[in-house]
């Protein structure tokens, strides 16, 4: 079973940038799909972006241009590099490792973004 650990959260003005990690325990990390999700207050988790084992990414539509996610095989890390932050990105940011039917949930990043 993988663990995953995020790391790189905290405060920041709008505009600004951080860099989220997530580092992963385990030896599915490499062939694994890996994904970071948010979850605001009041609302339901959601997608942000995803990469595959190949490297393919897919981004939600409001952070696309602004947020880069990465990962590093060698050192069972993925990334996500968020940039001109917005008030409503304001959120826990999540690290998923998906590969067929196992899955597994970091303990959440918070990330809080003023105006």
């Amino acid at each position: 079973q993988a663990r995953l650990v995020e790391s790189g959260g905290g405060l920041v003005q709008a505009g600004g940038s951080l860099r989220l990690s997530c580092a992963a325990s385990g030896s599915i990390f490499s062939i694994a799909t890996m994904g970071w999700y948010r979850q605001a207050p009041g609302k339901s988790r959601e997608l942000v972006a995803t990469i595959t084992s190949g490297g393919s990414t897919n981004y939600e539509t409001s952070v696309k241009g602004r947020f880069t996610i990465s990962r590093d095989n060698a050192k069972n890390t993925m990334y996500l590099q968020m940039s001109s932050l917005k008030p409503e990105d304001t959120a826990v940011y999540y690290c998923n490792l998906q590969y067929y039917s196992s899955t597994a949930w970091g303990q959440g990043t918070q990330v809080t973004v003023s105006s």
